[in-house]
C-alpha cells in the first residue's frame, strides 16, 4: 500500500511492506536530480518489498525534470539543493515516530540523493546506516566525514566521469582514517547510473544485480 504523505518539511511517497505485519524499519529513498519520478518510487516499492517502510522525499517539492533534460534538472537542483540537506533531515525525526515504523532508520541515495544521503548520516547521528549509489560532488563533504555515526556502503562505476575513480578512493580512506565501517564497492565497465533500469544507456545489469543484493544484505545487517 503507497500513498503520498508530509513527513517534517517534505511531502513525499511513502509505501508499504505487504507480506508482513508492521511496524517495519524505515529506509528515506532520496531522488535522483531529476527529482520524485517513477522509477524512485519504484525502488522504494522494491524495498518495500523486501520489508521496509520506505519514504522518497520530494525534494523539488513537484517539479521534475525528465530523464535527459539535464538543463532543467540543474536548473532544479539549483533552486532546491542548497535547502534540500536539511528538509530531508527534517525527515528524520517524523520517520522515527511514524507509527508503522519501528524505530530504525536507513538512507539510500542516487547521484544527487546519493550526496543528500551521505549528507544524512553526518547530520544526524541516530541513522542507523547510509548507502551511496554514485553520489555526484560528495568531494564536498569529505571535510565533515568524521561526523558520521552509522555503517556506509558506496557503490560506484569505473567509466563515471562525475566521480573520478580518485575521489572514491579518498572516500574509502578517509572512512578508514574516521573509524567508520564501511564496504566500497566499484563496478567495472560501469559508469553513472548504472542502477537505472530504465534508462538501457546507463543500466548495466550485472552491476545493479550484484548491487542489489549488497544493499540488501546491507540494510538486513543494520537495521535489524
Amino acid at each position: 500500500m503507497s500513498k503520498t504523505i508530509a513527513l517534517g518539511n517534505l511531502s513525499g511517497y511513502l509505501t508499504r511492506p505487504t507480506a508482513s505485519d508492521g511496524p517495519w524499519p524505515g529506509l528515506i529513498v532520496v531522488q535522483e536530480w531529476w527529482g520524485l519520478n517513477e522509477d524512485i518510487r519504484n525502488i522504494a516499492d522494491r524495498f518495500a518489498a523486501e520489508g521496509y517502510l520506505a519514504f522518497a522525499p520530494d525534494a523539488y517539492h513537484g517539479e521534475l525534470a525528465q530523464i535527459g533534460e539535464n538543463e532543467k534538472a540543474m536548473a532544479l537542483m539549483q533552486k532546491y539543493g542548497m535547502d534540500a540537506p536539511q528538509a530531508i533531515h527534517s525527515v528524520y525525526p517524523a520517520f522515527k515516530t511514524h507509527p508503522d515504523c519501528n524505530g530504525k532508520i536507513g538512507a539510500v541515495g542516487f547521484c544527487f540523493g546519493g550526496r543528500i544521503a551521505l549528507n544524512l548520516a553526518i547530520l544526524e547521528p541516530g541513522l542507523n546506516a547510509a548507502c551511496i549509489f554514485y553520489g555526484g560532488r560528495m568531494e564536498m563533504l569529505f571535510d565533515k566525514l568524521g561526523a558520521i555515526r552509522c555503517p556506509v556502503l558506496g557503490l560506484f562505476g569505473d567509466a563515471d566521469v562525475s566521480i573520478p575513480v580518485g575521489a572514491v578512493e579518498q572516500f574509502d580512506k578517509l572512512l578508514i582514517r574516521h573509524n567508520i565501517p564501511h564496504e566500497i564497492k566499484v563496478y567495472p565497465n560501469s559508469g553513472h547510473a548504472f542502477f537505472r533500469d530504465g534508462d538501457p544507456q546507463s543500466y548495466r545489469p550485472e552491476a545493479a544485480a550484484d548491487a542489489w543484493e549488497r544493499v540488501k544484505k546491507f540494510f538486513a545487517v543494520n537495521l535489524v
